[in-house]
C-alpha cells in the first residue's frame, strides 16, 4: 500500500479568517487543478483588459495605457503557457503541487496589480465612461476570482484586495479634487464606497464557498476511499488493486520494468476462528494487514481479497530474486507470534508468485498464475513461496 494513500493528513492551510483545515492530499490536487481549469475565464479577461487599454493607448496616445496594454498581453500569454505546461506534468505530488500554486498566484497578483493600475490612471482623465469601464473590469476580474479562485482562499483574497484596495484609494482621492461638475464628490464617493462594499461582500462569499467546496470534496474522497478499500483491515480490495495494476503496468511497459503480483494465504488461520472466534479472527487480520504494509515500499500496493487471502504488487522488479527476497521477508514478517486478548498465537504465511511479463501481462491471469502456484506452495507444507510456472499457466489458463 502506498504511503501516500495511508498518509491523509495533507498540508494544514490557513484560509483567510484564520482557521486550519486538514487537507487530504487528493483533496489539495483536486482544488489546485481547479485554479489550472480556467483557460477561457483568463484568456476572456486578458482580451478585453488589453483591448481596452490599447483602444484608448491609440485614441490619446498615452504611453501609460499602451505600456499597460502590453503587460496585460505578456501577462496573460504567461498564464495560458503556465496552464498548460501544468496539464502536461506528470507529477502531482504535495511538493509539486506547492510550486504550481505559487506560480498560478504570481500570474493572477500580476493581472490584478495591472487592473489597479489602469483604474488610477483612467482617473487622471475626466471622461466618466472610461471610469464606468475601468471599474467594470475590476467588479468583473473580483467575480470570477470569487467564483474560480475561492478553493485557494488565500490566492483569491490577496488578488482581491490588490485590484479593489488602490482602485478604492484613487476614487476617494479623486472624489476629494476640485472639480465644476455637479456632485462630482459625491458621486465618486459612492462608487468608491460601493467598490470597498462590494469587496466586504466578496471576502465573506470565500469563506462560505472554501469551506463548502472543502466538504464536498473531503465526503466525496471518503467515499471514494470507503469504496476502494477493506472494510475490516483498511487495505486496498479488489477494484483499487486493479487500478494500482493499470498504473504501475503502463508504467513498466514504457521503462521495460517488471513486476511480481505474491498471492498470500494463511496457514493455520481457520483453528483461531474455531478456538478464539471470530473477533479474535478479525483482529489478527488487523495485525497481519499492518505487518504487511510495514513490510513493503512505498510505490507497492497490498490489498486483502476476502478472507485470509492478500495479494502483494511489488513494483520496479529487476529480477526474479527480488520478488523471492520480499515472500521471504513477508513469511518472516507474519509468523511472528500475535497476541489476541491475552492469548498468544501462531500462524504462517504460504506466497504463490507470478510476475510479468514472463507469465501474463493481464491482472487476473496473473492472479490465477499466482493462486496456482499458491496451491503447490501449501501442498509442500507451511511458510513456503513457489514461483508460477509454465504448468500452472496452463491449469490457471483451463481454469478460467
Amino acid at each position: 500500500m502506498r504511503r501516500s494513500d495511508r498518509d491523509v493528513r495533507g498540508r494544514r492551510w490557513r484560509n483567510p479568517f484564520g482557521e486550519h483545515l486538514p487537507l487530504p492530499l487528493p483533496v489539495y490536487r483536486e482544488l489546485v487543478d481547479t485554479l489550472f481549469a480556467m483557460r477561457l475565464p483568463i484568456l476572456g479577461l486578458g482580451l478585453v483588459f488589453a483591448g481596452l487599454a490599447a483602444l484608448v493607448a491609440y485614441h490619446w496616445w498615452d504611453p501609460v495605457f499602451a505600456t499597460i496594454a502590453a503587460a496585460a498581453v505578456i501577462v496573460t500569454v504567461a498564464r495560458l503557457l503556465l496552464l498548460n505546461a501544468y496539464a502536461r506534468d506528470p507529477q502531482k505530488d504535495q511538493e509539486s503541487l506547492r510550486r504550481w500554486e505559487r506560480r498560478y498566484a504570481i500570474g493572477t497578483y500580476a493581472i490584478a496589480l495591472l487592473l489597479a493600475g489602469l483604474n488610477l490612471h483612467a482617473l487622471t482623465y475626466h471622461f466618466p465612461l472610461l471610469h464606468l469601464l475601468t471599474v467594470s473590469l475590476v467588479f468583473g476580474f473580483g467575480a470570477g476570482v470569487v467564483s474560480r479562485t475561492s478553493v485557494r482562499p488565500v490566492i483569491c483574497v490577496i488578488s482581491l484586495l490588490l485590484a479593489t484596495v488602490p482602485t478604492v484609494i484613487g476614487l476617494l482621492a479623486h472624489a476629494l479634487m476640485p472639480h465644476a461638475v455637479d456632485l462630482h464628490v459625491e458621486l465618486f464617493a459612492i462608487e468608491a464606497v460601493m467598490v470597498a462594499m462590494i469587496t466586504g461582500l466578496s471576502l465573506h462569499t470565500v469563506s462560505h464557498l472554501y469551506h463548502s467546496a472543502v466538504e464536498h470534496l473531503s465526503a466525496q474522497h471518503d467515499l471514494t476511499l470507503l469504496a476502494k478499500r477493506d472494510a475490516l483491515t483498511g487495505l486496498a480490495n479488489r477494484l483499487l488493486l486493479r487500478e494500482r495494476f493499470q498504473d504501475v503496468s503502463q508504467a513498466a511497459l514504457r521503462t521495460g520494468g517488471r513486476l511480481a503480483v505474491h498471492f498470500i494465504d494463511l496457514d493455520g488461520f481457520k483453528p483461531i476462528n474455531d478456538s478464539y472466534g471470530h473477533p479474535a479472527g478479525d483482529a489478527v487480520l488487523q495485525q497481519v494487514a499492518r505487518r504487511l504494509e510495514s513490510s513493503l515500499r512505498a510505490e507497492d500496493t497490498v490489498a486483502r481479497l476476502g478472507g485470509d487471502e492478500f495479494v502483494v504488487l511489488q513494483a520496479n522488479v529487476e529480477h526474479e530474486s527480488e520478488a523471492e527476497m520480499l515472500a521471504r521477508r513477508i513469511i518472516r514478517g507474519l509468523g511472528a507470534p500475535y497476541e489476541i486478548d491475552g492469548a498468544t498465537v501462531h500462524l504462517s504465511a504460504s506466497i504463490g508468485i507470478a510476475t510479468t511479463p514472463d507469465v501474463a501481462l493481464e491482472l487476473e491471469r496473473l492472479l490465477a498464475c499466482a493462486d496456482a502456484a499458491l496451491y503447490r506452495s501449501k501442498l509442500g507444507g507451511k511458510a513456503r513461496l513457489t514461483f508460477c510456472t509454465g504448468e500452472d499457466a496452463a491449469k490457471a489458463e483451463l481454469a478460467a
